[in-house]
């Protein structure tokens, strides 16, 4: 297995609903890119990884555990393991990229999609 992949090479991944997610496994993390479509909503769950992310186009509304925010691109956000979090995508949809550590080894379980070109990066 090279080292080295582009975005739309890596599997891609149905999570839920209108969220559709890349995903790069190292050995203790994983690292994501997951695109919302409009109106997209990520259920309240927790799972025991600790998850970082950054929203790079859209906008979402994040509640993490009791905390409500919205976010725009540049807004990034922090899950400790086991804390309640949801989020739903804006009106345009939405691109973040995500960390969790360790590694998803739950999301196996999720439809795998036939690789194809996404919302991001935006081509030339």
């Amino acid at each position: 297995m090279s080292a080295f992949a582009d975005v739309g090479s890596l599997p891609l991944q149905r999570l839920w609903e209108g969220v559709l997610a890349r995903t790069v496994h190292g050995e203790r993390l994983s690292f994501t890119i997951v695109e919302l479509e409009p109106g997209a909503l990520v259920p309240e769950h927790r799972h025991p990884n600790e998850q970082v992310g950054i929203l790079l186009e859209g906008k979402l509304t994040f509640r993490v555990g009791g905390e409500l925010r919205e976010l725009g691109p540049g807004g990034t956000w922090r899950i400790l393991g086991g804390q309640p979090h949801e989020v739903m995508a804006g009106a345009e949809g939405a691109v973040v990229v995500e960390a969790f550590a360790p590694v998803r080894e739950d999301w196996d379980v999720f439809e795998a999609l036939a690789p194809r070109r996404g919302r991001w990066p935006q081509s030339a």
